[in-house]
């Protein structure tokens, strides 16, 4: 199916663009002949538009994937599984519970596909578990010469670091292979705590728990920690009630606190006293459910967001030089720095490649200009060797990234290999591992990445 003119815009409205074309491929050998006569012209697939870059935005020829989707193959046994690239991570929980599995660890959105989130890195939390693309082992990709190439462990295994985390820059994934977990409860404890009580005892923290993580709005002395321990599947469980989830997530997470944030663009001293009046109505919980009902949160207020990968132990001194910014420069940030981990991995371009990391993620209200914010947070970042996350605002390039990942180059060799013409590139995959802008057709890109 094709068709043209309509304005694809990101979830954040950091970016729209208005395509020449939109295609749905119906299947791969749709995929492979929508490539092929591109013959020249650049082509992308987009997911659910949860990136906070112009990273899926195609001027020229958009695909989109919502038909490949679902469970193509499963054995329960080996807890394998292979799902069409298009695969909402929203649908897993029903998808995967005739097999009784599920990902050993998710990130707190679940709107994005699953090609989507394992190229650009999502990840979630705990120390012990890698991002969603340390669970791929395996993948179907058609590369730029509309070649459908098969990569796993006993083909083109050499291909795997680069392929699970490629940033839609080596071809269109058609299918990824996971290797999943038997399904599990979480027994989740939430607290708020003296911010500088949860900063001393970061490290230990992190180490004895299987997941931890802590939100802090500015302006407060609180935290909001996060305490996640992982269950048998068949463990009891105390879930939330449907009227309790409904009134904490939905009328105070997501209405009331719309309504700050909107108050807070037009009044912005008003911010201060919200963050003190969330803070003494922020609640302790402690609960236990199936694992995709703990990690994923329902998130209907738009933002946008900027999220750096540091060394694990550089945490507390990048969130209090953060904090400190944030009353020197006399800002109002309405939004929470939320900080988490994760284990080292060996996938070529993953902000935590070879290092124990901590992330710290800033966040602005959508109607907010976030530049000078993230700028300052970015600064200190920086000087603490910070990764970017690719899905999210950066100002980084080709020629800073290089000195961050050691395989970088390997990864660009891996891209002419698989997309010579560079069929697969736009502005900001130009701007991030190097190459001319190329051919395309009119466009109309607008793209606030932290770059304009």
């Amino acid at each position: 199916m094709t068709a043209s003119g309509a304005v694809w815009r990101n979830w954040g409205r950091t970016a729209a663009v208005r395509p020449n074309r939109i295609e749905r491929p119906a299947d791969e050998g749709a995929v492979q002949r929508a490539v092929l006569a591109a013959e020249g012209r650049r082509i992308k697939p987009v997911g659910s538009g949860h990136s906070f870059t112009a990273i899926a935005a195609a001027a020229d020829i958009q695909l989109d994937l919502t038909d490949l989707s679902g469970v193509l193959a499963a054995d329960a046994a080996s807890g394998r599984v292979t799902l069409g690239a298009g695969t909402p991570l929203h649908r897993l929980p029903h998808l995967l519970e005739p097999y009784g599995l599920a990902m050993a660890n998710m990130g707190d959105i679940d709107r994005q596909t699953i090609s989507g989130a394992t190229s650009t890195g999502t990840h979630g939390t705990g120390i012990r578990f890698g991002g969603l693309a340390t669970q791929v082992v395996g993948a179907r990709i058609v590369t730029g010469t509309g070649e459908l190439l098969t990569i796993g462990e006993a083909e083109r295994a050499e291909l795997l670091p680069a392929v699970r985390l490629g940033l839609g820059a080596l071809g269109v994934l058609t299918e990824l292979t996971l290797q999943l977990v038997p399904r599990f409860v979480l027994h989740a404890v939430e607290r708020t705590e003296p911010v500088d009580q949860v900063l001393d005892e970061w490290m230990p923290r992190v180490r004895a728990h299987d997941h931890f993580e802590f939100y802090w709005f500015p302006h407060t002395v609180t935290a909001l920690t996060k305490t996640n321990t992982r269950l048998p599947g068949d463990a009891r469980r105390n879930p939330l009630g449907r009227a309790e989830r409904w009134l904490s997530d939905e009328v105070l997470a997501n209405g009331v606190y719309r309504a700050m944030c909107a108050l807070g663009t037009v009044a912005p001293g008003a911010t201060p006293p919200l963050a003190r009046l969330v803070e003494r109505f922020t609640g302790n919980r402690d609960f236990s459910d199936l694992s995709p009902n703990v990690f994923t949160t329902n998130r209907s207020v738009r933002f946008r967001e900027m999220e750096y990968a540091i060394p694990l132990d550089a945490v507390p001194e990048a969130f209090r030089a953060i904090r400190s910014l944030i009353a020197t420069r006399g800002w109002r940030i309405s939004f929470p720095i939320e900080v988490r981990a994760a284990a080292p991995d060996e996938n070529w371009l993953s902000t935590a490649y070879r290092r124990e990391t901590g992330y710290i993620a800033v966040h602005r209200y959508v109607r907010e200009d976030p530049a000078a914010y993230f700028a300052g947070v970015e600064d200190i970042m920086r000087s603490l060797g910070g990764r970017p996350h690719w899905g999210k605002m950066h100002t980084q390039t080709a020629e800073s990234l290089r000195r961050l990942y050691p395989r970088f180059d390997d990864f660009l060799a891996v891209r002419a290999e698989l997309d010579p013409e560079r069929r697969f590139a736009n502005p900001y995959l130009d701007r991030v591992l190097g190459g001319a802008e190329g051919a395309g057709g009119r466009s109309e890109v607008r793209a606030f990445d932290g770059a304009a």
